[in-house]
């Protein structure tokens, strides 16, 4: 082989060893999650210019009670990031409480992921009810948390804290049990934003979920 073609060859194959180092030195692939439920927006004035930011609404902090029969707060669930269901009890609630198995069992070594079923339905809200509840589902212990408590707190956090409404055009595809949503999962980030909506009934959503979960705990491992 001639020197010349030699010299092309090596050259040719030392390329794609460039742009990779290229890429990895300076490159940076990077999707954040969006944020969900803004409340205003602010106007800044930074270097003489004005900036407008968005300031996302943040759940507020709560306690209820546990199916262990202790109270359980926002605190202790909040310190990575948890998925929020409202149970009516009915069979849409049932679907989404099974679909939240493969979330507990995809990250049952991952103590920053919680996850947290709001039991609306004041029948079953005392500490056996929910109780059996949590048996029904095969709950880790301080990883699903079954809560019920006070309905006007619940709906107080259904309807104000979490924004879920009985308009579809709203959430459309929601599905309902007097005005409850029954079918909607949220995450929210240890700041107490909600980070993603999903339909629970939709196991593609729930694939979904698993996804932007690892993403959210990335983020939080690596910080801009």
């Amino acid at each position: 082989m001639r020197p010349r073609q030699t010299l092309l060859l090596g050259l040719l194959l030392l390329l794609p060893v460039l742009a990779f180092l290229f890429l990895f030195s300076f490159g940076k692939n990077r999707y954040a999650l969006p944020t969900y439920l803004p409340d205003r927006v602010d106007s800044t004035q930074v270097g003489g210019e004005w900036r407008r930011d968005t300031v996302f609404h943040q759940v507020m902090p709560f306690q209820l009670v546990a199916s262990t029969g202790r109270p359980v707060s926002s605190q202790e669930l909040g310190q990575g990031l948890y998925i929020a269901q409202f149970f009516a009890d009915d069979a849409a609630s049932t679907r989404v409480a099974r679909q939240l198995l493969r979330v507990q069992e995809k990250f049952r070594h991952e103590p920053r992921v919680k996850l947290v079923t709001f039991v609306l339905n004041g029948d079953v809200a005392n500490a056996a009810s929910l109780s059996k509840l949590a048996e029904q589902y095969g709950t880790i212990a301080g990883k699903w948390f079954f809560l019920g408590g006070p309905a006007d707190t619940l709906q107080h956090l259904a309807r104000q804290e979490f924004r879920l409404t009985s308009d579809p055009k709203r959430l459309p595809g929601a599905v309902y049990t007097a005005n409850i949503p029954a079918g909607r999962l949220l995450l929210v980030d240890k700041q107490r934003r909600v980070r993603g909506i999903y339909d629970g009934n939709d196991g593609r959503e729930i694939d979904r979920l698993l996804t932007e979960i690892t993403v959210q705990l990335y983020d939080y491992e690596h910080p801009h």
